[in-house]
């Protein structure tokens, strides 16, 4: 009998008691699951970067999901690119033979120039458990605006670095309120199995999910929704399922089983290292530039653009400033990176025609955390996936879609721990402080309260139904929600208002934005699926037309 049709075996008069036992090091690994990581790094930089005085025919900042989108298919239409990357290849080992440090173990690799890690839970039975690190250009950054940390890939690869790889397509009823203004039958008849494919997506196999040592946190999560009256339902991920069942058997090295997950995935996972930059490497027409950093985009005298790039050192140390000249250039530095740079551009003059929406309509895709102490009778496994492969679907009724997410400390802490996706209404806006020369966001905090309160219409009822409690101990002192970050950030040059229905910039032609920033602040579930099939329905209407 599956834990989904068994009753609890706990005696019932037992009280619910917090688990109290003390460990080194408990990440919220497990939130990063979906935009917002890279399996083993097979790819690495261009034979040399971008150098100053070139001329390209297409440049593209950034190489996320829909950067990456986007240098595939103009390669593949006979279009030479450039794609500039902030972050590093990530095709080089360190001191310990792999290329992404342990999520127990961060190091220099780790975050991105900072010199104290900023995980997603900061404390644990109450103690602090953030560590000093060498300062350095690593795979996480944690960027700190008014009343939210973003947490964002840095390398090639961008995004899919960092996340949990949960590869989810919105339910098709919900679309219209995710992009009103595209054409739903495309995208569920073209677009979105398009990026299915090349992404390498796929579902669990549910027999050996339920015998998976390695999914026992994610059975308990679905026996206890299932107990409550909620679907639980299993979602695609881009994991290699075969290597996952090998590291079970102990025939491989081991990366999900590990724990390895928010600084990168060294085996297992298929990053976009291992789907659309590699096959964008076998065109033999894109090179890319890791990093180097893009600080200007105007109109050149003869036409294009005259792009300014900083190329850094691993310690953010701009090393030499390059001038280039692109014929067309595509923003996907991601939901943040494009906003801050457009939002740049057109206060400071360089790109002054850029409309009123440059900044606008940026969200959180609703993220909020917490975790539930379970009954002792309802241990969640010392041994757990980094990968989350189910969630709980609360959308209709209460406006959440929680994944059951794991906490891969090594040890039992019969704690239930999730990622909530919500309904939630608030967009904050990007500005220019022409005082400190940076960019600013108002989000306030206060803004997670409706994510909040959907997300408590699932759990509310759960601890209800189980006689439990939530735990308090994970994002500080008696602190039950994680409200103060977002792994999903979206919005900011909002398709059909900053651009045309595909992309195209307002008031420029030859400029485009193609990545996350173009989806209103909400997808309902992890949105990189949504990102790359978007990309891939404006890409193919960019090289009908406009090339």
């Amino acid at each position: 009998m599956s834990d989904s049709t068994m009753h609890d075996a706990g005696p019932k008069g037992v009280s619910r008691r917090r688990f109290i036992t003390g460990t080194g090091s408990i990440l919220g690994v497990a939130a990063l699951a979906g935009h917002t990581t890279p399996a083993q790094a097979g790819v690495g930089s261009a034979a040399a970067p971008i150098g100053s005085g070139a001329h390209v025919p297409a440049l593209v900042i950034g190489s996320g999901y829909g950067g990456s989108v986007a240098a595939l298919r103009l390669a593949q239409a006979g279009v030479d690119v450039h794609m500039i990357e902030m972050g590093m290849a990530w095709d080089t080992p360190g001191p310990d033979g792999k290329i992404f440090a342990n999520t127990t173990s961060p190091d220099s690799r780790s975050y991105w120039l900072r010199t104290r890690t900023k995980q997603p839970l900061s404390n644990f039975l109450g103690f602090p458990i953030d560590k000093n690190v060498t300062r350095s250009t690593g795979i996480l950054d944690a960027e700190e605006f008014s009343g939210i940390t973003v947490y964002q890939g840095r390398g090639v690869g961008g995004g899919s670095l960092v996340n949990g790889g949960m590869a989810v397509t919105p339910k098709r009823e919900n679309f219209g309120a995710v992009l009103p203004s595209v054409d739903a039958d495309e995208m569920y008849g073209i677009y979105y199995p398009r990026a299915n494919a090349a992404l390498g997506a796929s579902t669990i196999d549910p027999a050996w999910f339920d015998t998976a040592a390695c999914y026992q946190y994610a059975r308990v999560g679905r026996k206890q929704a299932e107990r409550a009256g909620f679907p639980f339902v299993f979602v695609p991920t881009v994991y290699d399922w075969d290597y996952m069942r090998q590291e079970e058997a102990g025939t491989v090295s081991r990366s999900a089983l590990a724990g390895e997950i928010l600084y990168g995935n060294n085996y297992g996972k298929k990053s976009l290292q291992k789907t659309y930059i590699d096959r964008i490497r076998a065109t033999g027409r894109v090179a890319i530039s890791p990093l180097h950093k893009v600080t200007s985009v105007a109109p050149a005298a003869g036409g294009g653009y005259t792009v300014v790039i900083d190329q850094i050192d691993t310690g953010g140390v701009t090393t030499a400033t390059k001038t280039v000249t692109a014929d067309r250039v595509f923003f996907a530095a991601g939901s943040v990176g494009t906003s801050k740079l457009l939002v740049k551009l057109k206060a400071t003059g360089a790109l002054p025609g850029l409309n009123n929406e440059i900044g606008k309509g940026w969200g959180d895709n609703g993220n909020v955390m917490c975790g539930r102490a379970n009954h002792l009778w309802d241990p969640t496994g010392s041994l757990q996936a980094s990968i989350p492969t189910g969630g709980i679907d609360n959308w209709a009724a209460g406006g959440a879609f929680a994944e059951v997410a794991p906490l891969p400390t090594g040890i039992e802490t019969y704690a239930s721990f999730y990622l909530s996706i919500t309904k939630n209404p608030n967009r904050a806006e990007f500005s220019w402080n022409a005082a400190t020369g940076t960019v600013d966001l108002n989000w306030q905090t206060a803004w997670k309260q409706p994510s909040i309160d959907a997300a408590k219409t699932i759990f509310d009822r759960i601890n209800q139904k189980e006689g439990t409690i939530y735990r308090t101990d994970l994002f500080g002192t008696y602190k039950i929600w994680g409200d103060h970050l977002t792994y999903h950030p979206l919005g900011g040059a909002v398709l059909n208002r900053a651009t045309d229905n595909y992309g195209r910039l307002h008031g420029y032609v030859g400029l485009y934005v193609i990545d996350g920033s173009l989806i209103p602040g909400n997808t309902s579930v992890n949105p990189f699926v949504t990102i790359t099939a978007l990309a891939e329905r404006n890409i193919e209407k960019i090289i009908a037309t406009d090339l």
